[in-house]
This record gives C-alpha cells, structure tokens and sequence, in this order.
C-alpha cells in the first residue's frame, strides 16, 4: 500500500479513537437545535467536528476538509487536493440527542474523490469498524466474512428510512409486507450493517454524502457497491452543508433486481 495512504489510513483511525470517550460523555446529555433542513444539531457535533479536523490538518495540511457542522449555510468549497476527508461528527443525531443509541461518528478518506477507506465508530457496541476494496472490512482488529443467505421471506431484514414520500409508498409496500424492515434513524449504521452482512439490503431516499461516505467504502468492500436513483455524489469534486440528497439502493444480487423492478 502506497505509504501516504497508510499514513492517512492510521492517522484517521486515532483521531477516530480520540473523541470515542467524549462522544460518550454527551450521549443523551447534551443541548440541541434544529437545522434549515429540520435536522437536529448538538454542542457535541461542532466539538468533534473541530477536534478530528484539527488533528487531522496537523498531520496532512494539503489534504482537503469537508464536515457537515462546519461551513456557513450556502458556503460552496470547491475540492483540489488528491486526498479529502469527509466527517459526519454525529449521524443519528436524533438518536444520540435522546439518548437512543443508534448513533454513529463516520470518517471517510477519499482519493480523487473516490470513498478510498472508510471508519465508522459504532455507539452501540462501542466499536470502530473500518476498511476498503484495499484491505476488507473488519470490526475492530477482525475481518469480517460473511455468507449471506437468499433473499426470502422469512429471514431477510431491510433498512430504510422512513418517512417515505407519498409518491413512493405503493411502490414499495411490497418491501413493507414482506421483508423485516428496520428504521434505526442512522444512515451510516444502516450501510454499515449492509457492509457487515446484517441487512440483505437497504434503501435510503433522505441521505447526504456525508451520511455515506466512509460507509459506502465499507460497502463496496464488500461486494455491495450502491446504486444512486440520479447522479453519483462521487467523485466528489464540491462540498456544501446545503448538498442535495443523494437516494441509493444496495444490497445481495436478489435485492438489486428487486428495486430496479420496483424503480421501473
């Protein structure tokens, strides 16, 4: 592996590592408001947002930054450098807010734009999972393989993020009467268990690029590579707090042909 990669791949994972204890600390017990968007927005997300961007612009000034608790409303950035970081400081942060523990810190690296390596720090079992196409996925120090059963009826779980907009919902009552849906109000944590083998499939019609990033390495990791409804966010070649959404679907092979059927 190119040694500016590993250095980078390294470095993420600390500084990672160095707001576990403080993102606990706040969890459930922490002021918020409410974003133009109708997102929740805490302390805690523009703390660790500042720490993880501060340490990283130490080690690697020439890389690119991108959070999405730290630009002005309407600040458009335009991306130069071959490596960015794309930080979600707090996704679910809803969830984390209220004290309900499906929450997530997400840290993407990207390379000419491109999601090159990713690192989820997961709440509920107070856990780093990282990984690439470069290296495979591992939760902790341990890689993960899995074998992942057909889609059927009784076994598959889904994510998806509700509420669904009126226009879609009889299209995808079929995904609601038969198949275990899950909401968990974390974009990350729903690819991220796609990444892991716990969802069969997700869809997501509400996420941002920084939902998705570090996930979306993880994923694709994995042989689950996403499909956007519209135009990939990647390579990313611009960053703004207002960036659109940016609706996917991924999953096992059965799945992918079920949403295509379902899309048509």
């Amino acid at each position: 592996m190119d040694i500016d990669l590993q250095h980078r791949i390294n470095a993420g994972r600390v500084a990672l590592e160095h707001q576990i204890p403080f993102f606990r600390k706040q969890f459930g017990n922490v002021e918020s408001s409410w974003k133009h968007d109708s997102s929740r927005v805490t302390f805690a997300d523009f703390a660790i947002s500042e720490n993880i961007i501060t340490e990283l612009r130490t080690s690697f000034p020439s890389d690119d930054f991108c959070s999405e608790e730290t630009l002005v409303p309407d600040e458009l950035v335009q991306l130069h450098a071959k490596f960015a970081w794309v930080l979600d400081p707090i996704d679910g942060t809803n969830n984390y807010a209220l004290g309900i523990p499906m929450c997530a810190i997400s840290l993407a690296l990207l390379c000419d734009g491109h999601p090159i390596y990713g690192f989820i720090y997961e709440y509920p079992r107070d856990l780093i999972l990282h990984g690439s196409t470069l290296t495979g996925v591992f939760e902790g120090t341990q890689k993960i393989t899995f074998t992942e059963p057909p889609l059927s009826n009784v076994e598959s779980v889904l994510g998806m993020q509700f509420p669904l907009p009126n226009e879609l919902i009889e299209s995808y009552t079929t995904l609601l009467k038969t198949y275990r849906v899950r909401s968990i109000g974390s974009g990350t944590l729903n690819l991220t268990y796609l990444a892991t083998g716990k969802f069969a499939g997700v869809y997501d019609h509400k996420c941002k690029v920084w939902d998705i990033a570090a996930a979306a390495a993880l994923a694709e990791g994995n042989g689950r590579p996403l499909h956007f409804l519209g135009d990939s966010p990647f390579p990313l070649k611009s960053f703004s707090s207002r960036a659109p959404i940016v609706p996917y679907y991924a999953g096992c092979p059965e799945f992918c042909t079920l949403m295509k059927t379902l899309i048509s």
